[in-house]
């Protein structure tokens, strides 16, 4: 079971691209020692193939199958983008930058999209201000 910590979130962040975005998901993944620093570029290469972005203002970036050998161990981070990034066109406002072993990684985003999939859990992120507010 991959749990999320206050650790593991970033509230009102600031992108002018979706490649920032996904840096920023990429480089929390790497400090809270999930991944290492190749992974990031594979999650780049991942949205650059088929956007991450999976609608109700939500983006889920993460690696291509070839990066499995980057990650550590399993693990989410969540940053909250109030005034959104574009994602080919579409406002992404949560940012969930995943990372799995072993099969988890389609368990966490089928996980993710359940839980996303009610835009009222969304909004709930969208306006957390602090951690005490979304889990």
């Amino acid at each position: 079971m991959v749990e999320l910590t206050n650790s593991d979130v970033r509230l009102n962040q600031t992108f002018g691209t979706k490649e920032e975005a996904i840096r920023a998901a990429g480089n929390l993944l790497l400090e809270q020692g999930y991944v290492e620093e190749s992974y990031i570029e594979s999650m780049i290469k991942r949205d650059a193939l088929t956007s991450t972005f999976i609608g109700n203002m939500v983006a889920i970036p993460h690696g291509t199958d070839d990066s499995k050998k980057a990650i550590k161990k399993s693990g989410i981070v969540l940053l909250q983008v109030p005034e959104g990034v574009s994602f080919d066109g579409n406002e992404a406002k949560v940012i969930i930058g995943i990372a799995g072993i072993d099969g988890q990684h389609m368990d966490l985003l089928s996980n993710i999209a359940i839980v996303c999939s009610e835009e009222e859990n969304v909004q709930k992120l969208v306006e957390a201000k602090n951690g005490k507010s979304y889990y």
